[in-house]
């Protein structure tokens, strides 16, 4: 075969190449955006406690709560491939890593918090980024539920783009219970209220 012709041949072999790998990358990106991915529903508020306790309101900072929502993560992310952190400034804003493909792409999410009448807060998807791939609000919070690790009692809503956060369901080892009770972000006014029950502390009380 003359040169010119094998010279000719091998770039209209790389061109189908290249037109090949151009379909799949974008079949990916498709399958990518509709691929379901499963979900769970948000909690409903936890009933109150019945037992016998005392409750007391505690003020901080938004510095102070973002060092603890962070070192929380890193203790939970332990042992995990995926990262994410919180920051606290005039929102919340979450920023993580998500895998695409063989990689993983970076995420940000900015959440308005509302605090709800049983002490619970709901975070509100204000604005949404993921790499530079350009993929629905809903797609990405699906995403964020079903790869970054969250606690039992934080659950990702896709459907609604919030992330319902029920402080009142935590486990803690002295048995108080938590709720919030301000979090305004703006104005740097957190507040807490801390339940201790009775029983936490030896003390028997009859009706």
């Amino acid at each position: 075969m003359p040169k010119h012709e094998r010279k000719k041949n091998r770039w209209k072999w790389l061109f189908f190449w290249l037109l090949g790998v151009n379909v799949l990358t974008v079949l990916c990106i498709i399958a990518l955006i509709f691929w379901p991915v499963s979900h769970t529903e948000t909690p409903t508020p936890s009933e109150e406690t019945t037992q016998r306790s005392s409750a007391f309101t505690v003020r901080t900072t938004k510095q102070n709560v973002n060092d603890l929502v962070n070192a929380y993560i890193d203790k939970l992310l332990v042992g995990s491939s995926h990262q994410y952190s919180v920051s606290l400034d005039n929102d919340v804003e979450l920023v993580g890593e998500l895998p695409v493909f063989s990689s993983t792409v970076p995420v940000s999410v900015h959440l308005e918090p509302f605090v709800q009448e049983n002490g619970d807060v709901i975070l509100k998807q204000k604005s949404i980024a993921i790499g530079q791939l350009a993929l629905p609000n809903k797609k990405i919070m699906e995403y964020l539920e079903a790869y970054l690790p969250m606690p039992k009692w934080v659950t990702i809503n896709p459907a609604n783009e919030e992330i319902y956060v029920a402080v009142t369901d935590m486990e803690i080892k002295s048995n108080l219970n938590v709720s919030v009770k301000n979090f305004d972000l703006e104005a740097n006014n957190l507040a807490f209220n801390i339940e201790v029950p009775y029983k936490t502390l030896g003390i028997e009380l009859s009706d």
